[in-house]
């Protein structure tokens, strides 16, 4: 019940930051030089339109395709891409030193973006977009204004992320009426978790100075690339959450980050549970990874308090869904059946306090559902039943903890890609880790 209630003065403060978004100025584009990197191994199913999108978008900005070894016809869809445009480029990596994470990819991206790049390095930008991913037409706009980019003193910026396909009627041609419906509602889903809690948390953030990065939407001065490079020896490291690593070394480095919801980027929601839930471990493993940073940002003299006991609640949450999955679980149940049955004498109000503990701990999540229907601007009961789901949605991330954990207990650390929705539609089914 006490951490239950703690909780719920957190969720409070989400709630407040989330209710009054901050609106930051944009500013003028024209003023930086805009790198978006985009890491792609067998991509071919999506990157055609994403390249073709971005160089519409963004005529003025360089694409950097970063092409890792893929075994499909990803690298020859870009060249042919690349013919007559010359700020369209094709980074080639080659086995065996390709296909090793995400982070290596973009490493070799920023080496060839530093090789190009003649301008100032604190004027040019480098950005990383899903091979999935859409930017907003304003991205670069808001992400220029003054309190932004136009700071010197912010190295990044992470814009909203959504899910693209959310008003999808039948992500998965073919499959039937129902099986739409639950991949309807698992795509649903994670629109609300990152529109909702995640963003809210990153509002959050934002006012102790800890700022997380994201793998998609993720905007970084080169400058402090180069910081981190000179400092690490290398800039993106080997966790399987790269993105939230970036941001700690730029943190611990000494640059400020910032989060926006004036803008956007929109990448696919995943239709299958089952590469939901291999998404969703490895992004959870590559969270327990990060623990090690902890000593560094206790010692650091960068954060306040509010900053640190932020960071430390976001490295030791998988752990806690861990124990809390052994102890706040079953014993609340033990309890309450051991006190009715009679084996222990227990007031009444000791009762029924397991019951006010799982009512707390569900009844946390209805509120994010209420949240999102502002910004889908959806019915009373269509509100109602997405809050519902969401609360059995959100605690699948016990689930991923375990097998976080099993992965690491049998030495498993290994990058894997998630495949595409396209993909499972027209390709052969993938053993998915």
């Amino acid at each position: 019940m006490f951490l239950a209630s703690v909780f719920l003065v957190y969720l409070a403060g989400l709630i407040r930051v989330h209710r009054r978004p901050l609106t930051y100025l944009p500013g003028d584009p024209g003023q930086f030089g805009w790198h978006l990197a985009v890491p792609c191994r067998d991509e071919e199913a999506v990157i055609g339109r994403t390249v073709s999108d971005l160089r519409e978008l963004f005529p003025h900005a360089h694409l950097w395709v970063i092409d890792d070894a893929s075994e499909d016809a990803t690298a020859a869809i870009v060249q042919n891409l690349t013919r007559g445009d010359e700020r369209l480029h094709l980074v080639s990596r080659r086995l065996p030193d390709a296909r090793t994470g995400k982070g290596d990819a973009l490493n070799a991206a920023v080496d060839a973006i530093t090789a190009f790049a003649g301008g100032d390095p604190d004027l040019e930008i480098v950005g990383v977009v899903d091979a999935d991913g859409r930017l907003a037409p304003d991205a670069l706009a808001v992400c220029a204004g003054p309190e932004l980019f136009g700071d010197l003193a912010v190295g990044a910026v992470q814009v909203e992320v959504r899910m693209i396909n959310r008003h999808d009627p039948a992500p998965r041609p073919g499959a039937g009426r129902f099986r739409n419906l639950l991949s309807r509602i698992l795509i649903r889903m994670q629109d609300l978790e990152f529109r909702g809690p995640i963003a809210a948390q990153q509002a959050r953030r934002r006012e102790v100075g800890t700022v997380a990065m994201g793998g998609n939407g993720q905007f970084t001065r080169l400058s402090a690339l180069h910081d981190l490079q000179a400092r690490l020896g290398r800039i993106w490291g080997g966790s399987l959450v790269e993105d939230f690593e970036l941001g700690a070394f730029l943190l611990l480095a000494g640059w400020e980050t910032e989060f926006t919801r004036d803008t956007y980027v929109e990448q696919e929601a995943l239709w299958s549970m089952r590469r939901w839930m291999a998404q969703r471990t490895r992004w959870t493993q590559g969270t327990m990874q990060c623990l090690k940073l902890m000593p560094s940002v206790w010692a650091s003299p960068r954060f306040a308090d509010r900053g640190v006991l932020e960071i430390s609640y976001f490295l030791l949450q998988p752990w806690l869904n861990v124990i809390g999955s052994l102890v706040f679980i079953p014993l609340p149940i033990i309890y309450t059946v051991l006190a009715v049955t009679g084996v222990i004498d227990a007031p009444l109000i000791l009762i029924l306090m397991p019951f006010l503990y799982v009512l707390l701990s569900f009844a946390q999540h209805w509120v994010w559902g209420i949240f999102y229907q502002r910004d889908e601007k959806a019915g009373v009961w269509r509100t109602a039943g997405w809050s519902l789901v969401f609360i059995g949605y959100i605690h699948l991330v016990i689930i991923t903890s375990w097998k976080a954990l099993i992965r690491m207990i049998r030495g498993q650390g290994g990058w894997a890609k998630t495949r595409r929705n396209s993909e499972t539609l027209t390709g052969p089914v993938a053993k998915e880790e």
